[in-house]
């Protein structure tokens, strides 16, 4: 994929090259590609937020268009079968409109079962959806060794995908301004998430994924999933990992704050910030994202010591004993794209297998060297978790940690930090979340 050619056109002439090397290679004539269905409740006529095939939106920037198809032969135009009811329940699609109706080969249908006189090619076909998304003799098979091709290749974004994920991260940026001046003005966590949806001009619909806004202790929580609507008696730290969409790319941004009145919690904070920069500037082409994570422990276990948390170890004993990874227990990060956890992150090559993970760290969802045009995220983060600090009290090496000070801190819950990252061919990555933040007024 071309990372210099910042247009449409050629992102999809790209996709299209992309698609046909893979079928000749996998032995199929045609791609079908399914966008996908709606899903409901059980025994309930209420649906789920529709959440399209990735590959779908690969080709097309629409989200939320069920019962679509998207047909790839080799030397056409891409065919797109356009699902658009005449509805009166709900509002329909919009008319096909945008720079990419005119490089398709564009079909619109008013029922789902009208896409199949659209599908019917010769040869032999990939089709790509999931398994409820089959319209009569169409079912989806997923052939792995196609699959495998186009996800190793999607790791690697085309000049047009940064273009939209940059606009991810502007988008998403106000929202945090918003959030942070609403905590520092002792807002409530939904009140909190209720700026940052204004702020952004999302709702809860539209996000790429749900908000996590967790003040004071629910800070530690990983993936704190409410969101309180009490105002705290007292509002000590605030931690916002909130992301955008744009065209169905997707930003990824945390960030802490506190009130700046505790210097132990301010100078952790700090010394956080500083080592996250330090890693953003790892993301180097050819550098394995692994030795990225492995490095982030023996920062994290530095400011353990430095900061008086873990004393008489060294910051390589804190790391290989295990301490580290009771205060950073999660990954540092992960590939970031169509999906928010874009796949492809443990692929070993183009054909498939798996690169394994660091022992020891169970949760790292990339393992792949980095390459030009890759986007990952970078989220060192230090926590005061009480079920992993429980299970740490109770081996020697909890002896060396300053549970005075630990209690203290704990109040504060945890500190993540998270910006989104390009790896560049050469020199420097390209921070989008800095650059985002850079622009805003004041």
């Amino acid at each position: 994929m071309n990372s210099t050619d910042i247009s449409y056109a050629g992102h999809l002439a790209g996709l299209q090259c992309e698609a046909e090397a893979a079928l000749a290679r996998s032995g199929f004539d045609a791609l079908l590609i399914a966008s996908g269905v709606e899903k409901y409740a059980f025994l309930d006529d209420r649906p789920y937020l529709f959440q399209p095939n990735p590959h779908f939106k690969h080709w097309l920037p629409l989200t939320n268009h069920p019962c679509s198809w998207i047909v790839v032969r080799p030397g056409h135009k891409p065919r797109v079968v356009y699902y658009q009811p005449d509805d009166y329940w709900h509002v329909p699609p919009s008319d096909p409109s945008g720079e990419w109706v005119q490089h398709v080969e564009l079909v619109v249908i008013s029922e789902p079962g009208d896409a199949v006189d659209h599908l019917k090619l010769p040869g032999r076909l990939a089709i790509v959806g999931e398994a409820d998304a089959a319209l009569g003799e169409f079912k989806p098979n997923n052939p792995p060794e196609l699959l495998n091709l186009l996800h190793w290749r999607r790791a690697c974004k085309s000049g047009w995908e940064l273009g939209q994920m940059r606009a991810a991260s502007r988008r998403a940026a106000p929202g945090h301004i918003a959030a942070r001046d609403a905590f520092l003005a002792g807002a409530s966590e939904i009140e909190i998430h209720r700026a940052y949806l204004e702020a952004t001009g999302h709702t809860d619909r539209d996000l790429p994924y749900s908000n996590i806004v967790a003040l004071n202790e629910h800070c530690a929580v990983l993936h704190y999933q409410y969101q309180d609507t009490q105002r705290p008696a007292e509002s000590r730290s605030f931690l916002i990992d909130a992301g955008a969409q744009v065209n169905g790319y997707a930003s990824d941004i945390t960030r802490t704050w506190s009130r700046g009145d505790d210097a132990d919690f301010g100078a952790l904070l700090a010394a956080m910030e500083q080592a996250q920069l330090a890693l953003v500037d790892e993301v180097r082409n050819g550098v394995d994202y692994r030795d990225i994570h492995l490095s982030t422990h023996r920062r994290v276990a530095q400011i353990l010591s430095t900061q008086g948390i873990v004393r008489n170890m060294s910051a390589e004993a804190i790391v290989t004993e295990g301490v580290s990874s009771t205060f950073f227990p999660h990954g540092i990060g992960h590939l970031l794209g169509l999906q928010v956890h874009d796949i492809g992150g443990f692929m070993a090559t183009e054909e498939g297998g798996t690169l394994p993970k660091p022992a020891g760290h169970p949760f790292l969802r990339l393992t792949r060297p980095l390459q030009p045009g890759m986007v990952v995220t970078i989220e060192p983060g230090l926590y005061f978790i009480p079920t992993l600090l429980k299970k740490l009290r109770a081996t020697p090496a909890g002896a060396n940690v300053d549970w005075a000070k630990v209690e203290h801190l704990a109040r504060f819950g945890g500190i993540r930090i998270e910006d989104d990252v390009a790896c560049r061919a050469e020199g420097a990555p390209e921070n989008l979340t800095r650059d985002a933040f850079a622009v805003l007024p004041g």
